[in-house]
């Protein structure tokens, strides 16, 4: 992850470093050269003079344009924000020889640090809450809704945690075998109706059956729908007020770059979401997506997709984008 960023800032800070030494060679030559009857005169003024040379030398001032090289084809639709951080604490601004990375790293690490949201701990929630804790999940097809539904059961089975998945998704064919399949390897009920019945009475009769059974958790799927299609949008506006969830998680691809962030934005806008997870972030170099969604939402990113078995679902952890961007070490 951050791998193109993460190169550009390296090779950036690497050119500024060697075009910094290049001219304290230079200056080292010409220091070299005057007679010491020529130091000895107008030594007060001289001394005026080679202080600001040496200021001017022993400093760099980071441009706009410098920018512009660095995040140029980054696919952070978010980078201005990050920018408009840097520029206030860099541009213009005289950096001492060798403090251009640890600034640079700083400054970036309060941007980014302040854009990504920390996620409550879902276990401690889920556990404190008396009664059954009611997760629905959606977005668009193909995002990975139904898999990351049986990873995160996977999680919650490992913490002792009971569950029941509902197949709410009675339009996509073969969707309601699909999450039956998962159920049966983790061992976890599913509850569900013919298809093209109403998805909002499935989330009932899962919450219900959750309920009686005393069931810690459900967790319903709903049809994937396109977050353009007012409809649908209604429909799922109906599952939620059918079965008052605790949480509403939407799942969005990594790789999908502005799409996804315009997806989380719309479904918060027209429904509201309280989390997100982002699949498919193992092969996702750039991540733009986990700070656009973050920033633009304003919703904390809950889990990262990272592969197809049930294991991996990795907890979302803001120290862990910092180190991935080098930005915790002075390497």
């Amino acid at each position: 992850m951050f791998k193109s960023l993460k190169n550009k800032l390296k090779s950036w800070i690497k050119k500024e470093e060697e075009e910094i030494e290049e001219t304290l060679d230079g200056k080292k030559e010409l220091e070299e050269k005057p007679k010491e009857k020529k130091k000895k005169e107008k030594n007060v003024e001289k001394k005026g003079f080679f202080k600001k040379i040496n200021l001017k030398i022993n400093t760099t001032t980071l441009t706009q344009e410098k920018f512009d090289e660095i995040f140029n084809n980054v696919a952070l639709s978010v980078v201005d924000k990050i920018k408009e951080n840097l520029i206030e604490d860099l541009v213009g601004i005289p950096v001492k020889k060798g403090e251009i990375e640890k600034i640079l790293n700083e400054s970036l690490k309060d941007s980014i640090s302040g854009v990504l949201k920390e996620p409550p701990n879902l276990i401690e929630e889920i556990k404190k809450k008396e009664g059954t804790y009611v997760i629905i999940i959606f977005g668009i097809n193909g995002a990975g809704k139904t898999t990351s539904i049986a990873k995160l059961a996977h999680k919650l089975k490992k913490e002792k945690i009971s569950c029941v998945l509902g197949a709410g998704d009675t339009f996509r064919a073969a969707s309601i075998e699909q999450l039956e399949i998962h159920g049966e390897k983790l061992k976890i009920p599913v509850i569900k109706q013919d298809y093209n019945s109403d998805p909002a009475a499935v989330a009932f009769d899962t919450r219900k059956f959750a309920e009686k059974n005393k069931i810690k958790c459900a967790i319903i799927d709903t049809a994937g729908r396109m977050y353009t299609k007012e409809n649908l949008i209604k429909q799922m506006a109906k599952i939620i007020r059918i079965s008052q969830p605790d949480l509403k998680i939407f799942v969005g691809e990594s790789i999908t770059g502005n799409d996804a962030t315009e997806q989380a934005k719309t479904f918060d806008e027209s429904i509201g979401i309280d989390g997100i997870i982002l699949t498919k972030a193992d092969v996702d170099e750039k991540a733009g997506t986990i700070l656009s969604v973050s920033h633009v939402t304003g919703k904390p990113i809950y889990f990262l997709g990272t592969g197809q078995n049930y294991q991996d679902l990795e907890d979302f952890k803001k120290e862990d984008i910092l180190k991935k961007l080098d930005l915790d070490s002075e390497n």
